[in-house]
């Protein structure tokens, strides 16, 4: 990953027609920040940098966010549920898996795979807490699109969380689709 210059910033800060203060404000910094950033004064510490660099893109018009492609509301299943009704949902939405809430926090997903990969004849029965997996990711609504797909060459979706409650859900079709 390259790192912008100062000399970097100041010409992408000039291409877009932005005044240092603009920009500042744009990526929650000071203008003389900015400014001192510009005149290679200061070293930037790596999230400021971050942010001055989102706040360009966004005036760019070129950084989609986690708020812009994900599915809301959530439609998901409880741990208590049982995996017959999380399977009947996800078969009624066609749905490969839902996200798997408690008092709107994320507990974990459960998927066709997963119900699969129990050899148990009653596996219908069960709980969802026994066949979900817990693994999950999740970003708040301001993530950018990367941030989504760095946890998805990991994760089967990412839950977008807000508060404390899940607002979102993120899967590799909702990337492919804003990407196409």
């Amino acid at each position: 990953m390259d790192l912008p210059t100062p000399d970097d910033l100041r010409e992408r800060r000039n291409e877009l027609d932005l005044t240092q203060s603009e920009l500042a404000e744009r990526a929650d910094v000071s203008q003389p920040l900015i400014a001192r950033i510009e005149g290679g004064d200061v070293d930037p510490r790596l999230s400021t940098l971050r942010r001055i660099v989102n706040a360009l893109d966004e005036a760019e018009g070129g950084i989609v966010r986690a708020r812009d492609v994900m599915n809301s509301p959530v439609v998901g299943v409880a741990p208590d549920d049982s995996v017959h009704e999380s399977k009947q949902l996800m078969d009624e939405k066609g749905y490969s898996q839902v996200p798997v809430i408690r008092d709107g926090a994320p507990q974990g997903l459960i998927g066709n795979s997963d119900i699969r990969q129990r050899p148990e004849e009653n596996v219908g029965e069960l709980p969802v807490a026994e066949v979900m997996h817990e693994s999950i990711a999740t970003v708040e609504p301001d993530a950018t699109i990367d941030e989504v797909d760095a946890y998805l060459n990991h994760n089967a979706a990412v839950m977008v969380v807000e508060d404390g409650e899940t607002i979102g859900v993120i899967t590799e079709a909702d990337i492919a689709r804003t990407v196409s």
